[in-house]
This record gives structure tokens, C-alpha cells and sequence, in this order.
């Protein structure tokens, strides 16, 4: 599937290096090809896949703090479904069908980092204000990253890498020979993973949450006396991420688990159980009733917290040069005039300046409109909505604006969006702006995190889409189409996460009571690490309320100390907030790609099951994730609670609790809580692994056959 593992060249030699002076790069498809492009298939399947990774994307990210990158399998896709069809789809449909179903990711990343904030900060938006907070955004990162396009993908040719542009680039490519065997893997793990987690979560057929306290019995408890515990939710989609993430990142992140689960947990009982009741935060507890997990979730992941918060802004600082060097590209873009050359080929016409302009203005409005309607709704007077309304939608502009070329340019150099951080800054700016222009409370909560929303959707979209501009540029596609057909591919992007992300808060709830009757946010289901660190800093920033300032501070410390040492600091600090159930199986994930990948007989053999990881943790993951949807719509009241139908392991009732409202109360059977649920679990997750063995040798044998028959 890869340049290397063919060993033919899938570009031309041009593709990849500076031009020579007078040098012109001829795309695969020439400007004058006839070539279908833009057609009803390729719309339809396009949006097809935006709708499968959407839902998959923003799943997958709420449960374990990470995506799914879309792109590489959605090229797969619609190879392999192209080629069913009476008349086999062109190269450049695939291209369409690529540019707009990645458009999932990135609004799956731009909401499941900042919307779940609201739910946690007990601020409940309509499904309608999400919708519009990600596709306001989104459309924000097209218009704003389109009058760039010639820089990056033109006037740089062979300067930029494009790292993930030229992964899917040889895969549509080399797809007009090949690909059969791929679209069969993805199809495959995609039912594994959907038949895995729907048989865990649905039916209830073993117990996926093992610990060691119940596997290993005396050992087990002996050692929870000191609060040490081990745990794996042993699922498909995380199984999958590890897959996906490889063996030295699981490796890193699980690194992260171990100190705050195995040193600091421990050691925080150690120095707190003779105190015996302390106060902190306001709350007294009594610390020898606390459990491991009551610990890390009030002592420790505070810690994990202001690591991340470091992370993301080291990342920033990591960046200084791209940042200081791309900030006038906004500028250059936003001041171009004129419009469509008349003899611009075609592989080179992009939508009209004016009109990129007038959507860039009626985009920002729009966003004003909604911080409006929502500073009223709050009780503001229409003079003091539309003062707060304007200065929210200045911000958000002005952050889009300066932040969409910085990510542009870093997609293209390392293939890394610092999203994360450029998030944090601007809600830690927006909250500073809006508590400093007199507005706090739900209003402001709203409008901080919606300007949030909006930057990091339209930072994601940008930097994808440059990435779709540079595969556009490479095979001969109409980057005016890519432009236009985007908007569409967003705006049902905007759609499903609308959906899904008040489906899974009315399933699981974002936050829950703990023992104490407290609400605290959901790490088991729903720990959604980005959103919960977002939260925090603008409850702090926006209501002054106690914070553990001294916890963050801490967290800040090792984050710099983890980047001295030279190891990748977000990935060691979502360890430390992530359930260490939710890394340690990503690091089994990501430990059975490394011996699948050590498996063949020939150096050849072992490259070509290696090659199968993408698609097979793709796959799985967009399954997993879909059915995990599946079984979260069967948990609703107005449907009637049907899971409690399939449950084998639980005893599922409904539960009145007054005022017309119901609960469904679920009571796991003794068996499925104790060690026979969690054995056999064990023994089923081994299944897993085995299967995704013969995956790869079964995608392995079929890439070889491939091979041989072009040769």
C-alpha cells in the first residue's frame, strides 16, 4: 500500500522536491482531462463516511481523549466501493470522496474538546447551538486557510512534507491497480469491533473492567491495602487506539498512568490516612474511607490537569518559529484582491475572493447572533447582550484569523496540529476579555466556550483542508470543488456531533454522584480529558471559586520536567489524568501491533502485516464506536430502556424518580462483578488479540498477491 512496501514510485519524480527555475509540477490528472470529479456517487458516499467518522471521531475522543484519523481509511473506502460500482469511480472522485469525509475528524476534535466543558460546567446547550457553534467554526477555517492554498501548496512545493497529504496521496494512487484487499481488512475489523463492544456494553456477556484486585484475590487485596490497583476496561475501541497509537506512545502514555496510579496514589494515602479527616476545597473527607480512585480523582488528576494545560502551551512555544513566521500569511490572505484569472487552469481556480470575503464576514455575524440570543435568554438587557455579543465575536475572529495559518504550516511540517494548546489560549484569553467586560455566570461560561469551539473546529478544518489542498495539487483535482463541497461536508459533520454529544450525556451523564452525593465528572465512561481541563479553567477564570492552584502548579512542574528529558509531553500528561483502566489497554493495543508487526518469517512479511495497522485499528475503532452509539440510543427513556432487554450479566429495571421522570437502575450479577466475569473477559480480550493476528497475515497475503500480479 506504501511507496516503500511497493517499491515503484507513485508520483512523479517532481512530486516531492524543489522545482528547478522554469520547472512547472504536472499533476497526475492534467488540467484539460475530461475526468469525472464531482458526482452524485462521489457527494453521496462522501457524506456517507462523514456521517460513519463523525459519529466514530467524537465517540472515540469523548471516551478516551483521542480520534481517529479518517483520512487513510475514507481513501480506502471509497476505493474499494468505487471499484463494486457499474462504472468504476475515478481517481478523482476518490479525491472528493477523501476531502469531504475528512471533515469528520475535524469537527468530531473541535467540539469533543471544548462542548462537553458546558455539560460539566452544568450549562446544558440546545443541540442546535452546537450545531452551530462547529459549522460557524468550520466554515470559519475554509474561508480563512483558502486564500493561502498557492503558498502552501504551490509557491513551497517540495519545501513542506505534508506527511499525512502524502500517505493518502500514494493510497488513492496506487488504488487505480490495487486496494481490494485493504477495503476487505477494513470491512472486517470493522464488524470484529462492532461485535466485540456490542457483546461487552449491550449484552453484557462478560465484565470488560478487570482489576487485579479481584484476578489475583489475596495478592490482589493485599495490595489495595496501600491503594495500589491495577485496571483494564478491556474493550475493542481501546484496544484499537493502542493499535492505532503504536507500542512507544501506548508506551509513554501508560508511563504517565504508572506515576500517578502506582506512585502518587499510594504515596498520597500514605502521608493523608493519619490525619484522618481533613478538609480541602471546602469539603471535609475522612481519607482512610477513600478509595484509590477516590484519590486520584480529587488529589491526583488535578495534577494530570495542569500537565496538559503545560503540554499544550509548551507545544505552542515548541512552535515559535512557525508561529512568528506564519502570522503575516492571515494578512496576506485577508488583503488579497481581485479575482478568478481567466486563464488560471483548472487545477488551480479557487472560489472568488469577494465571495471568500463576504462568507468570512456573514460567518463572524452569525457567531455575534448567537452569543446574542444567548445573553438574553441569561437576562442581559439588549444593550449589554450586544456589547458582550460583539466582543465575543471579535475574538473569536481575530483568534481564527491569527491561529489558522499556524496550523496550516504545522500540518504541513510535522503533520501535528497544536489544536489543543491554541484552544487553551484562547479560552484562557476569552474568559479573561468577557469576566473583565462584567460578564460571568452561564451567559459567559456559554460564550467563552463556544469561542473555543468555534477556534479549534476552525483550526482543525484548516489544517486538514490544507492537507486535502496538497493531495488536490498532486493528483489534478479542482481545488475550487474541494472549497465548495467542504462546506457541506461540515455542516453534516455539525449535525451528527450535535447529536451524539447530548445522546451520550443523556446515556451516561458527563457528570455523576460519587458516594459522597457529590457531582464530579465521569471518568469511567466519559472522562473527556481536553473538555475537562477547559472546564476547570474557566470555572476558575469565570466564577473565582476555590482551585487547587497548587495541584496545577505541580502538574505544570512535571510537565516541564518530562519535556526536558526529552519524552512527549502530552501524551505522558493524558496519562496521568486518564483512568490508568482506559492506557492500560491502549498500551496492550499498542503492544500487540508491535508483535504483529515482528510476526513474519521475511523482513518483507513482517512490512507487509505491519501495513495492515491502520486500517485494521481504523476499523476497529469506527465499529466499536458506532455500535457503542448504538448502545447508548438504547439507554434513552423515550425509547423505553430496550437494553435492559439484552443485558445477560446485569438486572436492568427502570426506576421512578418522581415528577414523571424514570431512571434506569442497573445491578450487575454477582458472577459478572466477580472473578468469573473477569476471566472470562480476559480470556475474550486474548480472542481479540489472536484475531487481529490473522487480520493482518490474512491483509498481508492479500497485499503480496496484489504485488505480484502489477509486477
Amino acid at each position: 500500500m506504501s511507496q516503500e512496501s511497493s517499491g515503484k514510485r507513485l508520483l512523479p519524480e517532481n512530486a516531492y522536491r524543489t522545482l528547478k527555475p522554469g520547472e512547472e509540477y504536472e499533476p497526475i490528472v492534467p488540467a484539460n482531462s475530461p475526468m469525472a470529479e464531482v458526482t452524485p456517487w462521489s457527494i453521496i458516499f462522501g457524506l456517507g463516511m462523514v456521517v460513519l467518522f463523525s459519529a466514530a471521531c467524537v465517540y472515540v475522543a469523548l471516551r478516551a481523549g483521542s480520534g481517529i484519523e479518517a483520512a487513510i481509511p475514507i481513501a480506502v473506502a471509497a476505493i474499494f466501493f468505487g471499484k463494486m460500482k457499474k462504472v468504476r469511480s475515478t481517481m478523482l472522485e476518490n479525491v472528493i470522496v477523501q476531502s469531504i469525509g475528512q471533515a469528520s475528524g475535524v469537527v468530531a476534535a473541535g467540539a469533543a474538546f471544548t462542548i462537553p466543558a458546558l455539560y460539566i460546567n452544568q450549562v446544558s446547550p440546545e443541540w442546535w447551538q452546537i450545531f452551530l457553534a462547529c459549522f460557524l467554526g468550520g466554515s470559519l477555517g475554509i474561508v480563512l486557510i483558502i486564500p493561502l492554498r498557492k503558498y502552501f501548496v504551490k509557491e513551497r512545493h517540495g519545501e513542506l512534507p505534508f506527511p499525512e497529504a502524502t500517505a493518502t496521496t500514494e493510497i488513492l494512487v496506487s488504488g487505480e491497480s490495487s486496494g481490494k484487499g485493504a477495503g476487505k481488512i477494513l470491512l472486517a475489523s470493522f464488524g470484529l469491533g462492532a461485535a466485540y463492544d456490542f457483546l461487552v456494553e449491550a449484552v453484557h456477556l462478560w465484565n470488560p473492567a478487570m482489576t487485579t484486585r479481584t484476578l489475583f484475590r489475596g495478592a490482589g487485596e493485599w495490595l489495595y491495602n496501600f491503594r495500589i490497583e491495577l485496571k483494564m476496561h478491556g474493550i475493542a475501541m481501546l484496544f484499537g487506539l493502542g493499535y492505532i497509537i503504536g507500542l512507544k506512545y501506548a508506551a509513554i502514555i501508560m508511563a504517565g498512568s504508572v506515576l500517578a496510579y502506582m506512585v502518587m496514589v499510594p504515596l498520597t494515602y500514605l502521608f493523608l490516612e493519619p490525619l484522618g479527616t481533613m478538609e480541602f476545597l471546602g469539603k471535609t473527607m475522612e481519607v482512610s474511607a477513600m478509595s484509590a480512585s477516590d484519590i486520584f480523582a480529587i488529589f491526583i488528576r488535578p495534577i494530570g490537569i495542569g500537565a496538559i494545560a503545560t503540554a499544550g502551551v509548551l507545544g505552542l512555544i515548541r512552535m515559535g518559529k512557525i508561529i512568528l513566521g506564519s502570522l503575516s500569511l492571515g494578512f496576506k490572505g485577508l488583503m488579497k484582491k481581485g479575482g478568478v484569472e481567466q486563464n488560471e487552469p483548472r487545477t488551480q481556480q479557487d472560489m472568488k475572493p469577494a465571495l471568500v470575503l463576504m462568507i468570512q464576514g456573514g460567518v463572524t455575524l452569525l457567531l455575534g447572533a448567537l452569543f446574542f440570543i444567548v445573553c438574553v435568554q441569561n437576562g442581559y438587557t439588549v444593550g449589554q447582550a450586544g456589547a458582550y455579543a460583539g466582543v465575543g465575536m471579535v475574538i473569536a475572529f481575530l483568534l481564527c484569523f491569527l491561529f489558522t495559518p499556524v496550523a496550516a504550516e504545522a500540518i504541513a511540517i510535522v503533520g501535528t496540529n497544536p489544536v489543543s494548546g491554541m484552544t487553551l489560549v484562547t479560552v484562557v484569553l476569552a474568559s479573561l476579555v468577557m469576566a473583565g467586560i462584567g460578564l460571568f455566570g452561564a451567559a459567559g461560561t456559554f460564550v467563552v466556550l463556544i469561542v473555543g469551539c468555534a477556534v479549534c473546529t476552525a483550526l482543525s478544518t484548516s489544517g486538514a483542508l490544507i492537507s486535502d489542498f496538497k493531495i488536490g495539487y498532486w493528483t489534478g483535482a479542482t481545488p475550487k470543488a474541494q472549497q465548495r463541497w467542504k462546506f457541506l461536508g461540515v455542516a453534516v459533520a455539525s449535525l451528527v456531533v450535535a447529536f451524539v454529544i447530548p445522546l451520550m450525556d443523556q446515556s451516561y451523564h458527563f457528570l455523576v454522584e460519587n458516594d459522597a452525593g457529590i457531582l464530579v465528572s465521569n471518568q469511567n465512561v466519559l472522562p473527556a480529558p481536553q473538555a475537562n481541563m477547559i472546564a476547570e479553567v474557566v470555572k476558575g477564570l469565570m466564577s473565582g471559586g476555590q482551585q487547587p492552584y497548587l495541584l496545577y502548579g505541580l502538574g505544570a512542574l512535571i510537565a516541564i520536567l518530562v519535556t526536558m528529558a526529552g519524552v512527549p509531553t502530552l501524551a505522558f500528561a493524558l496519562g496521568m489524568y486518564l483512568p490508568i483502566q482506559i492506557n492500560m489497554t491502549v498500551l496492550l493495543g499498542g503492544f500487540a501491533a508491535w508483535l504483529v508487526a515482528r510476526s513474519g518469517k521475511t523482513p518483507k512479511e513482517s512490512k507487509a502485516r505491519a501495513n495492515q495497522g491502520t486500517l485494521i485499528a481504523s476499523g476497529m475503532m469506527a465499529g466499536a464506536a458506532i455500535f457503542g452509539i448504538i448502545t447508548a440510543m438504547l439507554r434513552l427513556d423515550w425509547i423505553g430502556y430496550p437494553i435492559r432487554f439484552l443485558a445477560v450479566g446485569a438486572d436492568m429495571t427502570v426506576k421512578d424518580v418522581g415528577g414523571g421522570l424514570t431512571q434506569l437502575k442497573s445491578t450487575p450479577a454477582p458472577w459478572y462483578e466477580g472473578f468469573t466475569g473477569q476471566f472470562i473477559s480476559l480470556v475474550m480480550f486474548l480472542g481479540l488479540i489472536a484475531a487481529t493476528y490473522f487480520l493482518a497475515r490474512w491483509g498481508a497475503r492479500m497485499e503480496s498477491d496484489e504485488e505480484d500480479k502489477q509486477s
